[in-house]
């Protein structure tokens, strides 16, 4: 990937709506959001079916993105994406949720399996599994609560005290992925 100059893809993973925006399952369009707002980057329509904002990240080209589908189609428009950009798939990093790590805890990885994962379903069928996640713990549901009213849900009272740092700190291992690499990068963030 050293010799690679052309723009990275970050995809946050989420779904489009303003009734969706707070859920716990959009933590990767809030993290993108931040990222843009740091390189001063608007996202706008892009013929992919997402939205996007494009800019630098230490140096790198970044193409930011939030598929305009539901999460379980976020294949499409990344697929779209890569192709438009003709970005190897080792370029693009998925953010997204994750009910297997503890709450605001972090992981990068490149590859692996979707976990169950709709989003990463969608995008590992349309371009096979080696990419780069950074897998954002959000908990598992409490008591016998179904996994997709939780994920569907809005942060609680007591995880959004704690939100901004959350979403501020996935922004920073984004950042510290493409400029520094992934095992850099996990050394500092993998929790």
């Amino acid at each position: 990937m050293n010799d690679y100059d052309g723009p990275w893809l970050v995809v946050g993973l989420g779904n489009p709506g303003d009734e969706y925006a707070r859920n716990r399952h959009n933590i990767g369009f809030m993290v993108v959001d931040l990222l843009a707002q740091r390189i001063g980057a608007r996202f706008k329509t892009h013929k992919s079916r997402a939205q996007i904002a494009e800019g630098r990240i230490g140096g790198k080209r970044v193409v930011l993105a939030k598929p305009m589908t539901f999460m379980n189609l976020s294949g499409g428009p990344t697929t779209a994406l890569r192709d438009f950009y003709k970005a190897p798939t080792s370029a693009l990093v998925a953010v997204h949720d994750e009910l297997d790590l503890d709450y605001a805890a972090l992981r990068l990885k490149l590859g692996g399996g979707d976990n169950g994962h709709n989003g990463l379903k969608s995008i590992t069928k349309s371009l096979g599994p080696d990419y780069h996640r950074l897998r954002c713990g959000i908990g598992r549901p409490p008591g016998r609560m179904d996994v997709a009213d939780f994920v569907l849900k809005d942060f609680s009272s007591t995880e959004r005290k704690e939100l901004d740092w959350f979403v501020d700190r996935s922004a920073d291992a984004v950042e510290a992925l493409l400029t520094e690499g992934l095992e850099r990068a996990q050394g500092t963030y993998n929790s």
